[in-house]
Formats: C-alpha cells, structure tokens, sequence
C-alpha cells in the first residue's frame, strides 16, 4: 500500500543513494587505472596552456572538417612531445593544448600551419632596414649602399633608384601591373607640383577603386578585416608578374617592401603557384621568390622544366629528424624524400647550380642555401641559426604534415608546479573555509537539523568527488581554479535548499502541527520552491557554459554539475532523514530538533489570537 501523499519510506531512498555512491566508486576503483584522483588543470598542478585561435586562408569562418583534421594533426604533434597527459581539445574555433608539467614549452609552437615549400629565390635577398622619414605617399627610394651586388639585367652603379627601367612600364618600387594605373605622385623622383595651393599627393595618390593599396602594404600596414588583410598580402606580394619583370624592377620592389612588423596576414595563406615577396623568421632579410609550380592552366610549361619550379611541398618530406650540423656549430634538421621528392630535388638543383633556395616553412624563410652542386639520393638538410630545441621542433612539426588552417595563439599561459600547489591549496583553504562556515551556521540556527544539513553536504560532496573523478577519465575533464570557485558556490546553492525545506517546517510547526505531520506537508509546500530554484540556477550554468570560453566554462561546468547532484540529496538524502527524526521521540524533541522556537512562536500566537476573540465576545 503506497503511504499518503507527502509521506515517503525513507530506507527506500537512502537504499537508492546508497547503491549510487557504491555504482560510482565501483567505477572509480575498478575501472581505468583505479586511482581515486581527479585530472587536476594546469593552473592546479603546472604546466602550459595555449589556446590556438584558427583562420582559414579566405578568411572566413573554419569549417568543422578543417578544425577536427586540424585538431588531429596537432594531437599527433603534441604526443610527439612526449609528455604524457597532453590533450587538445576543440573550443568552437580555438583548439586548446593542455601539456601538463615543467616539459611543455614546446606546445607554444605546435600552432604552426608547417606550409613547407622549396621556392627558387629571384635576385638577390636584401636587408630589411627600417624605411626613413619621408612625405606621406612616396615610395621609400632603393638605396645602393648596404644592398646586395646586382644580378644580370640590374641596373648600372651610378644609375639612381628613381630612374625608370625601360623594359618596364611600372613605377619604381611597384613589382605589378596591378599598380600601374595608380598616380605616379608615389614616384620620389616626380616634379613637385608647380601650383602650392593643389592637395598634397598624399591625398591624390589613392589606388583606383577596388584594387589594394599596394604602397601601403609594402610599408607593412593591413586592414584589420582577417579578410581583407589576406586578400591585400595577396595582389601585392603575390604578383604573377614577379616572375616576368628585369631583374632591376625586381630588386626595385624588394627594396621598397617593408617586412610586416606585427603579424603577417599571409603566414600560412601564400599559394604556391603564384611568387612570394617574403622576409625570413628573424625579419632580418626579405626576398623574392619564385612559385613552387606552375599554374594548373599554364600549358606553356613542360613537366619536366625545374628551372624555375621546384614542385616540392611538406608533402613531398617522408621523415625529419634533427641532429647537429656536421659542418660546424648549429643544429640541421635532415629531411628524407618519398616518391618522386628525391627526383623532382635532384632536377632541381641540377638545373639551377651556383643558385640559391629557399625553404619556406609558413611563408616565411627559414634559410636559402646556395645549390654548389646537384644534390641526388633522395635527402637533404635545413640549416639556420637553430638551437637544439628549434630544431626538434621543426622536425616534429614537418614530420607529421602540415595543417589545413593557420592558427594564432590567442592565449599562452605557463605555470610552475610550485604556484600550482600553492594555487590547489588555497582553493581548497578557501572551500573548508566557506564550507566550516556554513557548517557553524546550520549548528547554531537550526541544531539537529544543522546536523542533518552537515551529513548531507558531505555525502554530496562524496558524489561530486567520485564525479569529477569519473569525468576526467572519460571526456577529459580537468578541475582548475575556475572549477573550484564553481564548487565553492554551490555550497550555498546546496544549503539554500535545506533552507526552504526547513524554513517551511518551521512555518508548519508554528501553525500548531507536530514535528512528525509538520514534515510532509512541508516537503510537498517547499519540494517545488526547490526545484524552481535548482532549474534558474542550472539554466544560468548553461547559458554560461555555451557562451563562455577557456576557464570561465569550468566554472559553469561545475556550479551545474553541482546544482543537479543537489537535488540527487535533496531528494534521496535529506528528506528521508528528516523524515526519520520525526518519528524519534528523542531526536523530535524541541530542544533537541532546535524548533522549539517555532513551537513557542505557534502557542503564543495562537494565545494571543484567543484572548483577542474572548475580549470581542465580552464586548
């Protein structure tokens, strides 16, 4: 026979919690490597966290193809590493590598798109020096002084930067067609305007409508749509007529590029069939480089012509490993050939002996070694000023192929074991703390029922430990700062239900009910008043966990997580022993349950509310 509405068996329930507690800690022990420890954050135990944000090369939002191929490729990366506990975990656009202990510097560069391509370099580098004050809108003059010796074709040594080639029609500094119908006001050599009051040039030398500002992005300033930026690097520093233009005009517009100073939009977007203006890692050099290969519709070009193109990309590298250079001080990083790699390398460096090659990791130039002789069997080296750790990197980067997406890092964040500890320590100084407060305050406001409030916050946090354990051996979970502060106020949460609950039993034993009637009509009054509050509160959690991103979604993650296994003890806890001290004659005793006070409150009222009948009757 059921009980009566509001009544409860409360061995049924606290049977139920019973045999959860035993299902969760069963698994904790019996399954996985049984240890009854949760995955700990970085923040928590030390280590490196870096949030890599990713563009595609239009632009444009990432697909999600891209993002998990790219999360793929940088898991393998970073298992490379050889730390174990890494993880890289997808956050909408970001990918996050998480690289426990002091071992996890290298993670910072597992970002890399690793775009490599051997490019042949046109005309000589030249240094990247600073561009020297000078009107707004001209173009910085090639300076003989400090420049590399001119290849065939330049111009003579007593020939002035502002003299324009004859085999050219573009404007000095200008490497394309693209810029030929902008005003030749950007020209330093042009005669100053013979009327003062017209506009200064700088207001006339605007570039036609819908084409890039070339002149502007050779002295290194972008839009700041991603977008925009991308398309502007490319029409400019990716004119197919690089290839086509003397030599002089070529070395013209080098001299005229500026390196970028802040990040470059085209690392990582440069297409291969198209020239790169470019500078190296350090932003030391800047050269002009041939494509990789031709165009798919250039039929003008036979397949077996490398003298020009070298067709070889990352994807042509079967293995990269890092060694010292045998050669002198330094570290190399040695690549070896797969398929026709070693063919298409010997063609090439056949083909263009006492020339120089660059290797173009990113788009950028990681070094251009002069071609001494062919070099046939398959391998060959990247040299550079790299440390040993450089060194390992690029290897491991090469080794495992290049991504589909470029990615910056957002957010790096590095923390010591030692301020970890110190960290777990004070969240959980600050959790006994708000915990032992609460503790006193159940102790002194509702006694016997304080006590119960006691049992059952420990038993809740006996499932959220088991949890939390269970999680970060399943999806990964790891509990940081953010995670304890979201346990910390759930504590409150927790303890607003056993508030309602017993608040309303104060409100039935006021109105004269026994303390064994006053609890079901209590829970029934109050069960819902739970249940509302618990739902905004969870609600709010998720919301939270949707929009937020990096650790403010621990904290989301746990207040909800908490919120729901409140109400597993509310309902399978706290009820049934409630229940269970309302039918103890010693624990129902007033002095003992601490409502006593309601009690008292309930006869005076009800006294009082008599004599104020008796004195309406005699009147």
């Amino acid at each position: 026979m059921a009980p009566p509405a509001g009544q409860i068996r409360p061995a049924k329930y606290l049977g139920a919690f019973v045999l959860i507690v035993v299902a969760l800690y069963s698994l904790v022990f019996f399954t996985g490597n049984g240890k009854a420890t949760p995955k700990l954050g970085i923040d928590l135990q030390g280590g490196t966290r870096v949030t890599l944000t990713a563009r595609a090369p239009d632009g444009k939002t990432p697909t999600d193809e891209a993002l998990n191929q790219a999360r793929t490729l940088i898991e393998t990366r970073v298992n490379g590493l050889g730390v174990s506990g890494s993880e890289v975990v997808r956050d909408g656009t970001n990918l996050v590598i998480t690289v426990p202990g002091a071992d996890g510097e290298g993670a910072k560069s597992l970002g890399k798109t690793a775009r490599l391509a051997f490019r042949k370099v046109v005309g000589s580098p030249a240094p990247n020096a600073p561009l020297a004050p000078q009107t707004t809108g001209s173009a910085p003059p090639a300076s003989t002084s400090g420049s590399p010796a001119p290849t065939s074709g330049s111009a003579p040594a007593g020939e002035t930067a502002g003299s324009t080639p004859p085999s050219s029609g573009a404007p000095q500094g200008r490497p394309a067609p693209l810029l030929e119908g902008q005003p030749a006001s950007t020209d330093p050599s042009a005669p100053p305007a013979s009327d003062p009051a017209q506009p200064p040039a700088s207001d006339a030398a605007q570039p036609p409508e819908g084409q890039p500002d070339c002149q502007a992005v050779f002295n290194g300033k972008y839009s700041d749509d991603t977008t925009k930026a991308i398309a502007e690097a490319k029409a400019c520093r990716q004119d197919p007529a690089l290839t086509t233009l003397d030599a002089q005009t070529v070395q013209q517009a080098l001299q005229a590029f500026t390196c970028p100073v802040d990040v470059d939009p085209l690392i990582g977007n440069d297409d291969f069939d198209k020239p790169l203006i470019t500078c190296d890692q350090d932003k030391a050099n800047k050269y002009v480089l041939a494509p990789v290969n031709p165009t798919a519709d250039d039929k003008t070009v036979k397949e077996d012509d490398f003298s020009l193109y070298t067709r070889l990309t990352g994807e042509d590298i079967n293995n990269a490993t890092s060694g010292s250079d045998p050669q002198g001080a330094g570290f190399v990083v040695s690549l070896d050939f797969k398929g026709d790699g070693g063919s298409k390398w010997g063609k090439f460096t056949t083909a263009n002996t006492q020339q120089q090659v660059a290797v173009v990791l990113d788009s950028q130039v990681v070094s251009a070694p002069n071609i001494n002789e062919p070099i046939l069997g398959g391998s060959t080296q990247i040299s550079g000023t790299f440390t040993q750790k450089e060194a390992d990197q690029l290897a491991n980067v090469l080794k495992y192929g290049s991504l589909p997406l470029s990615f910056e890092a957002s957010e790096a964040e590095t923390v010591s074991a030692t301020l970890g500890l110190a960290s777990l320590q004070a969240g959980l100084l600050a959790g006994g703390i708000g915990l032992g407060l609460v503790f006193l305050y159940c102790l002194f406001y509702y006694r016997l029922l304080g006590v119960l409030t006691i049992l059952s916050l420990l038993l809740s946090g006996g499932i959220v430990y088991a949890v939390l354990v269970l999680l970060g051996r399943w999806i990964g979970f790891t509990l940081d700062l953010a995670g304890i502060a979201g346990f910390i106020v759930s504590i409150g949460i927790t303890a607003d239900s056993f508030v309602v609950f017993f608040e309303r039993l104060k409100d039935e034993v006021r109105e004269g009910r026994s303390f064994r009637s006053a609890v079901p009509r209590a829970w029934i009054r109050s069960r819902r008043t739970i249940l509302s509050a618990d739902a905004v509160s969870f609600l709010a959690s998720a919301i939270l966990y949707v929009i937020a991103v990096g650790q403010v979604k621990g904290f989301a993650f746990t207040l909800g997580m908490s919120t729901v296994l409140d109400l597993v003890v509310v309902f399978l806890v706290t009820h049934p022993l409630v229940a269970l001290a309302s039918k103890s004659k010693f624990l129902s005793n007033p002095k003992v349950s601490g409502l006593g006070g309601a009690q008292q409150a309930g006869v005076d009222q009800r006294a009082h509310a008599g004599s104020k009948t008796t004195a309406v009757k005699e009147a």
